[in-house]
C-alpha cells in the first residue's frame, strides 16, 4: 500500500514535467536564423533570394537586433520595415493574406486581432509583447 501511495504522490509531481514535452510550443524559445522573418534565411543560411524586390527591402534596418527590443509598439508600427517583417510572420501562421508593403492597415490589425484571439491574448488589433513573443519577432 505504501508503495502505491509513493507511486502515486511521484506521478503527480513528475506529470507537469512530461507534460511540457508533449506541447507543441517549446518550453524556452530558442533563436533560429532560418525563421527569422526580420532576415529570412535558406537551409544553407544563406539570406533569400527572391525574384521580386518588395518595398520594404531597402527600408532602413536596426543594425543589431537588439535594438527592436527597447522600441514601443507605436514605434514599431510606424516602421516599415518591422511592419512588413510582422506581415511576413502573420502570413507564415496564415493570419494575414495581403501584400508585403510595410503600411499597418486595417487588414494587419484583423490579423493580428484574429492572431491574439487564437493565442488567448489580450484582443487589442496593436503591436504589444505578447504578439512579439507569439510571432517570433524581436
Amino acid at each position: 500500500m505504501k508503495r502505491v501511495f509513493v507511486c502515486l504522490c511521484a506521478s503527480v509531481y513528475l506529470l507537469p514535467i512530461f507534460s511540457c514535452w508533449a506541447e507543441s510550443d517549446p518550453l524556452f524559445f530558442f533563436y533560429d536564423p532560418h525563421q527569422d522573418p526580420l532576415a529570412p534565411r535558406d537551409e544553407y543560411g544563406l539570406l533569400h533570394q527572391s525574384p521580386k524586390l518588395n518595398q520594404i527591402d531597402f527600408a532602413p534596418r536596426h543594425e543589431l537586433r537588439l535594438g527592436y527590443y527597447f522600441e514601443s509598439g507605436a514605434a514599431l508600427s510606424s516602421d516599415p520595415a518591422y511592419v512588413g517583417a510582422l506581415q511576413t510572420a502573420l502570413r507564415i501562421y496564415g493570419y494575414y493574406c495581403g501584400p508585403i508593403d510595410g503600411v499597418f492597415s486595417d487588414r494587419v490589425s484583423e490579423a493580428i486581432a484574429r492572431m491574439q484571439k487564437n493565442s488567448s491574448l489580450r484582443v487589442t488589433g496593436t503591436i504589444t509583447i505578447g504578439v512579439r513573443r507569439t510571432l517570433h519577432l524581436p
